[in-house]
């Protein structure tokens, strides 16, 4: 197979650069290890609500997001907040009105943010794009990159761009080898929330509401321990979600962690939490094309992204790094990714990268 433009990666930043490629009549060809789209991106259904395993939020001040939003025709709504908040301590006692609502203020999307993704796969040809195809290594020609897959095929382009988490990328073998320094840069910049796993428990009607609450809890003995409702913007079924943070070894036990999931839901929110229509767990630190073994650490703070100056104009500008990672300003988050994308088509275009090392 030959194109003009190898986007390896079918996340946000992959799709939204792939449909301004066919938006403008180039040629390109997105090619995904994963049988779906949309990367971190992830949504369950159950009867009329759409439930994100993902990323939930985008905020005020993210304008490329918003913007997109607002261009594919879709529709936000703020964050639930009404009501008290829960505080559990370390022995497991209970506590009212303790904190404050942190996601207060922040958007969510109707139809989930596989709204987006959607979306954007509508305006990408079916023949340009390729799932269930992953990439293990990249090499260098006289005027270009040869991708070549796990099945053996080969994709030769004449740019390639790296559209998914720098610590994947370096697990792709490369001929000739990347310059030093190069794949330890990659192997060092955090994937944004690889490590984590959330949780989502379903359930007909909300019941935390009617008793005063948010939805919103915060726990010092876990397996959650944060809470938030994850409802839709009206209508039900209704929901809450936790990010689970015992570490990601102690919790490959997936059926003690749904039922330690459902214990701590009725510490939370009382009895009517026990058996929730349906419970959704996605540990995102074992899955292949989102996290490695560097993600299981876990991150306290946000790291301070962009690309470093030593893998900016690799292989004489043919390979690009287009991930939501080195973006200078939004690295990590859903704006990050369009940033991240932005920066590979200006390279695409002009031919030239700016590199934007860390601060």
């Amino acid at each position: 197979m030959q194109t003009q433009t190898l986007i390896i990666g079918g996340g946000l930043s992959g799709l939204s650069l792939a449909a301004r490629l066919s938006a403008e009549g180039r040629d390109f060809l997105l090619v995904e290890a994963r049988e779906r789209w949309g990367g971190r991106i992830l949504s369950e259904q159950y009867q009329e609500g759409t439930f994100d395993l993902g990323p939930s939020w985008f905020w005020p001040g993210q304008p490329r997001i918003s913007a997109l939003v607002a261009h594919l025709g879709l529709k936000r709504f703020e964050q639930f907040c009404q009501g008290e908040l829960l505080y559990e301590d370390e022995r497991g006692h209970v506590q009212r009105g303790r904190g404050f609502a942190s996601m207060q203020g922040s958007w969510r999307l109707q139809g989930g943010l596989a709204a987006v993704i959607n979306k954007l796969l509508q305006k990408i040809p079916v023949d340009r794009r390729i799932s269930a195809t992953p990439i293990n290594a990249l090499r260098k020609t006289s005027d270009g990159v040869a991708a070549q897959t796990v099945a053996g095929t080969e994709i030769v382009a004449k740019k390639a761009v790296l559209a998914l988490p720098p610590r994947v990328a370096a697990q792709f073998s490369y001929a000739p080898a990347l310059p030093s320094g190069a794949l330890t840069a990659m192997e060092g910049i955090p994937t944004w929330m690889a490590g984590q796993a959330k949780a989502i428990a379903v359930y007909d009607r909300p019941f935390w509401r009617d008793n005063g609450l948010s939805g919103d809890a915060t726990s010092r003995i876990g397996p959650m321990v944060e809470c938030h409702d994850a409802s839709p913007a009206a209508g039900g079924p209704y929901a809450i979600f936790g990010f689970i943070g015992i570490p990601p070894d102690i919790r490959r036990d997936t059926e003690a962690l749904h039922e330690q999931v459902r214990m701590q839901l009725v510490r939370l929110f009382g009895p009517e939490a026990k058996n929730p229509k349906r419970l959704h767990v996605k540990d995102w630190a074992f899955d292949p094309y989102t996290a490695t073994y560097h993600d299981r650490k876990p991150l306290h703070a946000h790291p301070n992204y962009g690309l470093p100056s030593v893998l900016s104009g690799l292989w004489d500008e043919t390979l690009v790094f287009g991930g939501s990672e080195v973006a200078p300003t939004f690295g990590g988050f859903l704006e990050g990714a369009l940033e991240a994308a932005e920066y590979a088509y200006t390279v695409l275009k002009t031919g030239r990268g700016r590199s934007e090392t860390r601060l």
